[in-house]
């Protein structure tokens, strides 16, 4: 799970670069003229706002998604609390002895 939230960070970190190249890329090419150029200006500008929406619609359900997590996870931990304690311990053990490890 956490390679695949990586692998979602990097994918969001790259969307972000590649609508940022293509926004500096339409400044640039402003000062053009021609009818073509321009309708493409437009249909690129069009499609951009489209993606920067969605992206911020995927990060936002992301957020949501986390804070459901977590309230799950307090309600857990408020119910079962000599569990959730277990399984700290146990963890904790683990990476202590992954650590003296090396």
């Amino acid at each position: 799970m956490p390679d695949s939230q990586a692998q979602k960070d990097r994918l969001m970190n790259d969307l972000h670069a590649v609508v940022a190249e293509a926004e500096s890329l339409l400044r640039a090419t402003a000062g053009q003229a021609g009818e073509g150029a321009t309708e493409l200006r437009a249909k690129v500008q069009a499609t951009l706002d489209r993606a920067k929406q969605n992206l911020h619609d995927l990060q936002d359900a992301a957020v949501e998604r986390a804070k459901a997590a977590g309230r799950a996870t307090d309600a857990y931990v408020h119910e079962n609390p000599w569990q959730s304690i277990g399984l700290a311990a146990g963890v904790g053990l683990l990476l202590g002895m992954l650590i003296s490890r090396r």
